[in-house]
């Protein structure tokens, strides 16, 4: 069941303190919602609060800010608790947390490993274990859950990150038929590569994939909710002429789409090399 209004509805927004996930709860309580607002980070977090409110000042939704580390199942519990007492119920979920840096197989450790697993595939798991009751409760609830073009594609130098895209969307694919029939839903959004203080950190990789940032945060979140007013369960996001062009070819051919992206890489590097 589509989510057709956000008037009155309460979101909870996990990375909320920035990014994608600030930018989706700016346009959410602009459109009437009382925002649940997530995030590791509480300086940052108490910040984004204030940003949300100036945003939309004529606007009288709650803004609620609750320091949440995603990896924590007790943390996300208890999100999703005060969320619920907000206004006697969750109506969406957002799972925007998450952490993206790249390199080596060779040189990607366990720990690196492990820990993006955990922010970026547990912490969808974590929220939506949470949010399921009052959803099932209430017969009716929406998750969205951020993937990337990563979960379609395999990018060199970003097997680990890859790997946890691949497993929310997985996730997200189950979820969906498990659910069926109960009022509840999800939407998985696979965006290109987004302005963001993730990809800003990681100039390298850019280098190397040849990355350019063709979306910002605003364009995802505007198309995030149109989405889930649609009640649309695949939200691809590919304005890069590149990735669009190796998305097709991946649903038609994989090992076609894995040779060109490898092909790509190595001339990449080659180039960097020469210079």
């Amino acid at each position: 069941m589509a989510l057709k209004d956000f008037n009155g509805a309460v979101a909870v927004i996990t990375g909320g303190a920035s990014g994608i996930g600030l930018a989706t709860a700016r346009t959410l309580y602009a459109q009437g919602a009382h925002v649940v607002l997530a995030d590791i980070n509480n300086e940052r977090l108490q910040q984004a609060i204030e940003q949300v409110r100036q945003h939309a000042p004529s606007m009288t939704g709650k803004v609620l800010g609750v320091p949440t580390d995603v990896t924590q199942e007790a943390q996300v519990q208890a999100l999703m608790q005060q969320a619920q007492n907000t206004d006697g119920h969750i109506d969406l979920v957002v799972t925007s947390a998450g952490v993206g840096h790249g390199g080596p197989i060779d040189l990607f450790t366990n720990e690196e490993m492990q820990s993006m697993m955990n922010i970026n595939f547990m912490g969808t798991y974590n929220c939506t274990r949470a949010a399921l009751p009052a959803m099932r409760s209430q017969q009716h609830g929406h998750f969205v859950f951020l993937s990337s073009v990563a979960g379609k594609l395999g990018s060199p130098l970003l097997s680990g990150y890859t790997a946890s895209k691949w497993a929310v969307r997985g996730f997200s694919s189950a979820l969906r038929a498990e659910l069926y029939g109960t009022g509840i839903d999800v939407t998985t959004v696979y965006p290109a590569w987004v302005d963001t203080p993730m990809i800003q950190q990681e100039q390298e990789a850019m280098q190397l994939l040849n990355i350019v940032a063709m979306l910002t945060p605003d364009q995802v979140a505007q198309e995030i909710l149109q989405a889930v007013q649609e009640g649309r369960h695949d939200l691809t996001l590919a304005p890069n002429p590149d990735i669009a062009l190796v998305l097709q070819i991946m649903k038609d051919d994989q090992d076609k789409a894995e040779e060109l992206l490898g092909q790509n890489f190595q001339q990449n590097v080659q180039k960097l090399v020469q210079h």
